[in-house]
């Protein structure tokens, strides 16, 4: 059989954002809370930016684990994910002395990324999921487009200072719009 998601596609885009812009998102986010201390906003945008290196796995869980549910078999999607607590909890002990809170983030996301690789293999080896032929060309495609939209972000927030512009709230936002939308162009151009 074949497992297709509406999430596919749009939910595979969404790391390079949120990886690429969260300075600037952080600015505008805690300006509006009136944080003004630079370095404390840095430190807020970190655990965003570890997030963000599993975002596709968090989506990717949401897409499959509802496979296995449909076939009636919510045993194997349960035992793969406390298995995932557990190598979370390991990550964690790692990762938090290292990165603070950050560190959770990251855990977190990345324990999310192997939820999802044990998910697919599952999918796999049970023959739930068979892709079709112009998947590969399809995934070329989306990591080409990702990447330009990620490059585009990346570079257009570097040109401006975020923390700069704290006077003129609203061109900041403007500006955080606009890379937004040349992203979204680049992306689906």
């Amino acid at each position: 059989g074949t497992f297709a998601s509406a999430e596919s596609g749009l939910g595979d885009t969404a790391p390079a954002p949120t990886l690429t812009l969260t300075s600037a998102t952080g600015e505008i986010v805690f300006d509006v809370l009136a944080l003004d201390d630079a370095d404390a906003i840095t430190n807020a945008a970190m655990p965003l930016v570890a997030y963000s290196f599993g975002l596709l796995g968090i989506i990717l869980v949401k897409t499959l684990a509802p496979a296995f549910y449909a076939r009636q078999d919510v045993r194997t999607p349960v035992r793969i994910a406390v298995g995932v607590l557990v190598f979370t909890q390991l990550m964690n002990l790692v990762f938090v002395p290292i990165f603070a809170v950050a560190g959770l983030a990251l855990s977190i996301g990345l324990g999310a990324c192997v939820n999802a690789g044990f998910l697919y293999a599952g999918l796999r080896s049970r023959g739930i999921y068979v892709p079709q032929p112009g998947w590969i060309i399809f995934f070329i495609k989306l990591a080409i487009a990702v990447s330009l939209m990620g490059a585009l972000s990346w570079y257009s927030a570097s040109q401006f200072d975020w923390a700069a512009m704290q006077a003129t709230p609203w061109l900041r936002a403007l500006a955080l719009l606009c890379i937004i939308g040349a992203s979204a162009a680049a992306y689906f151009a």
